[in-house]
């Protein structure tokens, strides 16, 4: 008998999604995907639009903007995802964090170098090493020439910036570190 126990414990264990919390998860099939950090989910409850939390991609009409969309559709469109909310923004969208089967959906994003660490709001910092290292490998965005690598948060505010971008391409990871939730 305690092996049976045993057994299903495992099971049970091994089964389970591997989340980085033990906070409620919400389940549900990605059926859009608006940009590179912003998904829309049909829940058994009904949809809801997601904002992938700690991470920001290049908007629609900015270089990689299409790319990045279209590498957020790859890994999750149609498929069935596991939502971490974290908050709900100004935009009434939901901010979380994606996983598909196990994988940090948001992290995949940062790796892929689709898509950079939001400093303001990251609080892993394992997130400012993904950065990195995409950045390291030239994937992604990170092959972009540096005039064109305008960080999503700075590139909204463009016309008061006047082309005067922050250049994070040798940023290093205690850095990125430092800045988060600044």
């Amino acid at each position: 008998m305690p092996l049976l126990v045993a057994l299903l414990l495992l099971a049970l264990v091994t089964a389970a999604p591997c989340h980085a919390t033990k906070d409620p998860v919400l389940s549900g099939v990605v059926v859009g995907v608006v940009d590179g950090d912003t998904a829309d989910i049909r829940l058994q409850s009904g949809m809801i639009r997601v904002r992938l939390h700690a991470i920001d991609a290049p908007e629609r009409d900015q270089p990689q903007g299409a790319a990045s969309k279209a590498a957020l559709s790859k890994l999750v469109y149609g498929k069935n995802v596991d939502v971490e909310p974290i908050e709900q923004d100004r935009y009434d969208r939901l901010v979380a964090r994606l996983w598909l089967d196990g994988l940090d959906v948001n992290a995949e994003m940062l790796k892929l170098g689709q898509a950079w660490v939001y400093r303001r709001y990251a609080d892993d910092p394992a997130y400012c090493a993904y950065e990195k290292a995409a950045r390291d490998l030239g994937r992604g965005l990170w092959l972009l020439p540096a005039a064109q690598r305008a960080a999503p948060w700075e590139w909204r505010r463009r016309k008061t910036l006047q082309g005067r971008y922050t250049d994070y391409s040798n940023e290093s990871v205690a850095a990125c570190v430092a800045s988060l939730g600044r």
